[in-house]
């Protein structure tokens, strides 16, 4: 007699596939003997309340808060501005003058701006204070016109 032609490897992938199907087979019956045919509208329907959550009971009307729409801020709010242009107060957190770059602290709102070299009018290290005009890049806010104060 010669050896089946079937494999150990075969019938246990034949077992797992018979298995998973089977297992298909009994979540579908399971699932239609729990499904709730013609549920009414009150059924469907999902309340919130005060807090945001939802619910199944509607909610308390005495619990009702009104809200102005020029209240609603939608993104982060940004901190007011200076309207002042002209040159600010700083003390130089970092520069590194082999890369020729650094970081100014502003004096008053504590913002870091950063520095190019090429907006030195004359050399500077940390620590050093120093006027400079606000401005911006697409990577952030940036000091022109840096001199020591």
């Amino acid at each position: 007699m010669g050896r089946s032609s079937e494999t150990f490897n075969k019938r246990e992938k034949e077992k797992k596939r018979l298995k998973k199907a089977q297992d298909k087979a009994e979540k579908m019956e399971e699932r239609k003997a729990n499904a709730k045919k013609g549920k009414s509208l009150e059924d469907m329907i999902a309340y919130i309340d005060e807090n945001g959550n939802f619910t199944s009971t509607p909610p308390d009307p005495s619990k009702r808060k009104e809200i102005n729409l020029e209240d609603i801020q939608l993104g982060v709010s940004r901190p007011q501005e200076e309207e002042e242009e002209g040159p600010r107060n700083g003390q130089v957190t970092f520069f590194n003058s082999a890369k020729g770059f650094g970081f100014i602290k502003d004096s008053q709102s504590g913002e870091s701006f950063f520095v190019h070299v090429n907006e030195l009018t004359e050399q500077i290290s940390e620590g050093d204070k120093v006027l400079f005009e606000r401005g911006s890049s697409h990577k952030g806010p940036v000091a022109l016109s840096v001199k020591k104060a």
